[in-house]
């Protein structure tokens, strides 16, 4: 097992960066999945995407040196931040099926709430207090802001509300696992391993699931589509998602989740900027309150 991390109480400038960096990406992860939707099936393209990341993975850990398969007694924890993870990106592609991508956005980012409701229980030193909270929830209210236009729709689609419900199942799977993640032995398992427990598991079970709802495998897509998958592998399930996972293990989660709030302001900045929608009010009125709530959050007690 390797050595325990050194955690730090608040989030530092390179941190800070890294996150931001991270949220830009996952915004931008949202027109890449629109693009290659048109031609590829949603959970065929999940499928691709993290067998590849799993790939690319694996060629990592072989070259750093990382061991992935000793016993460390981390397998129940691995197993099941891995099907948390799984389920989520389920979830995902099945509710935007059924819902816009805005309604599903909000409802997918109220996982900072499961973390911050639930992670002092587990980890008392991680616990929000006043401005905190009210940064938190300033945060989620830009965000509802951002994306009210998407609730406002004179007809709704049928059956919209199912994929609402998944997008709130999804968000609350992605706090589950990251609370999974810091409440069992897996807190004390390298960055890598984290991640391959989650990226293998989603890896066996997307395919599975693809099947049962009939898509149709193929792999003659359009060239759009192909680079949409390798940004989406490489730096996304791959690159971030690992950053990511290293961050967990060196920084309070909860003050974490709330820069998760940039991801889907991003998603509506590179809307105006690559697919030339409108700069709303509402954006630019997210773009201030996810900044303060940040501020809020991740000052110094």
């Amino acid at each position: 097992m390797t050595a325990p991390p050194q955690r730090k109480p608040h989030l530092d400038r390179f941190a800070m960066t890294l996150l931001v960096a991270c949220c830009a990406f996952w915004g931008l992860q949202q027109i890449l999945i629109k693009v290659a939707s048109a031609d590829m099936p949603p959970l065929w393209q999940a499928s691709l995407r993290m067998l590849g990341a799993t790939a690319l993975l694996l060629l990592w850990c072989r070259y750093k040196r990382v061991p992935l398969f000793e016993r460390d007694g981390t397998l129940k924890g691995g197993l099941l931040a891995g099907a948390l993870f799984a389920g989520e990106f389920v979830f995902i592609y099945l509710g935007l099926t059924h819902t816009s991508a805005s309604r599903l956005t909000v409802f997918l980012y109220t996982s900072p709430f499961v973390v911050a409701l639930l992670m002092p229980r587990v980890v008392p030193g991680e616990r929000l207090v006043g401005l905190q909270w009210l940064g938190l929830s300033l945060a989620f209210a830009a965000v509802a802001v951002a994306f009210s236009e998407g609730f406002s729709t004179a007809s709704p689609v049928a059956g919209q509300w199912v994929g609402d419900a998944m997008g709130l199942l999804a968000g609350l799977l992605w706090g589950l696992t990251t609370l999974t993640i810091r409440a069992t032995r897996m807190a004390q398992a390298s960055a890598e391993k984290t991640l391959f427990y989650q990226l293998g598991v989603t890896a066996l079970v997307a395919p599975i699931v693809s099947l049962a709802l009939g898509e149709t495998w193929g792999w003659h897509y359009s060239a759009l589509s192909w680079a949409s998958l390798l940004l989406q592998t490489v730096v996304g399930a791959f690159a971030s998602y690992l950053a990511w996972m290293w961050m967990l293990r060196h920084y309070p989660a909860t003050q974490m989740a709330t820069f998760t709030f940039l991801t889907p302001v991003f998603a509506l900045v590179f809307g105006v900027l690559l697919l030339g929608e409108p700069l709303t009010w509402q954006l630019m009125l997210a773009l201030g309150g996810v900044a303060a709530g940040i501020v809020l959050v991740s000052r110094r007690r």
